[in-house]
C-alpha cells in the first residue's frame, strides 16, 4: 500500500491537525510489514520525506487545497486564492443540521419500519410522537405515503429524498443492520478520528415487534446528535398509554 496515499487519507480524515507522532503510530505496522527491521527513526524519516512530497504535490497551481503545518500537526485547507469562491459556497449551504433525541428516535423508527403510522410509532417509542412527526415533516426528512387500509385510515409516513441526501445514502437498502450499527457505535467510542456522522439506533430492539422477529428499529442516530436549541412540541411528549383518546 502506498505510504503517500495513506498519509493523504489520514490528513484528510483528521478533524484537527495531526502530528508526526500520531501518523507514525498509524502507519508503522504497514511499513514494518513491507520492510521488516526498520527502526523508529527510519520510519519517521520516511514519513517526513513522504509528507514533503505530498505538500509539494498539493502546492501545484492545479490544486485548490493545500497541506499546511498548523499547531504542531498537518492539516488540509483551501488555498487563500480560492477564498472568494469557497466563501460564496459556504453562504449557499443549509443551516447546521440539528435534531433532538426524540426526533432521532422517531426518524429511526420511520426509516426501519416505513411505511408506518403515528400510532405505530408511538407504540414502539412508548410516547405520543405526533409533535415530533410535525417537526420531521417541516424539515422534509419524512413525507406522507398514503393511508393505511384499516379503521380510521391513518396517514402512512416514509423517509424522503432529503433524508437520503442528509445521511449520504443511495437508498434505504443502505441502512445499517443492527449488527453493523453496534459495530459502528463501538468503533465511534474507540476512535478519536472518527467524525460524528451517520448511523441509526435501537429503540425498537426492546419493542414487541422486535421480539417477534421483525426488523429492529433504532432509537438514536449517531448522526449530528445535538439537543434542539428551541423548545418545540417534540420536547414535551405524552406517554402513549396515557394519551387521551
Amino acid at each position: 500500500m502506498s505510504l503517500k496515499a495513506q498519509l493523504e487519507a489520514i490528513i484528510y480524515a483528521a478533524e484537527t491537525p495531526i502530528s508526526l507522532d500520531q501518523i507514525h503510530s498509524l502507519v508503522k505496522e504497514s511499513l514494518l510489514a513491507e520492510t521488516p527491521g526498520l527502526d523508529p527513526a527510519e520510519i519517521k524519516s520516511r514519513i517526513r520525506a513522504t509528507l514533503e512530497e505530498l505538500i509539494a504535490d498539493y502546492s501545484a497551481a492545479e490544486h485548490g487545497i493545500e497541506i499546511r503545518q498548523v499547531a504542531g500537526g498537518y492539516r488540509m485547507s483551501t488555498k487563500p486564492e480560492q477564498h472568494d469562491v469557497v466563501r460564496a459556497f459556504a453562504k449557499s449551504l443549509k443551516p447546521p443540521f440539528r435534531l433532538s433525541l426524540p426526533a432521532l428516535e422517531t426518524l429511526a423508527v420511520v426509516a426501519y419500519k416505513q411505511p408506518v403510522t403515528v400510532p405505530e410509532i408511538s407504540e414502539i417509542r412508548g410516547v405520543d410522537s405526533g409533535g415530533v412527526i410535525a417537526t420531521l415533516l417541516d424539515r422534509k426528512l419524512i413525507t406522507t405515503a398514503g393511508r393505511k387500509a384499516v379503521i380510521g385510515r391513518p396517514i402512512l409516513y416514509r423517509t424522503s429524498k432529503e433524508f437520503l441526501l442528509r445521511f449520504g445514502l443511495k437508498d434505504i437498502n443502505e441502512l445499517p443492520s443492527m449488527e453493523e450499527f453496534e459495530k459502528l457505535l463501538a468503533e465511534s467510542f474507540q476512535s478519536d478520528l472518527l467524525p460524528s456522522e451517520s448511523v441509526l439506533v435501537e429503540t425498537v430492539s426492546n419493542s414487541p415487534s422486535a421480539s417477534a422477529g421483525e426488523t429492529p428499529t433504532q432509537a438514536e442516530l449517531g448522526w449530528g446528535t445535538q439537543s434542539h436549541p428551541e423548545g418545540t412540541a417534540e420536547e414535551t411528549e405524552t406517554p402513549a398509554s396515557t394519551k387521551p383518546e
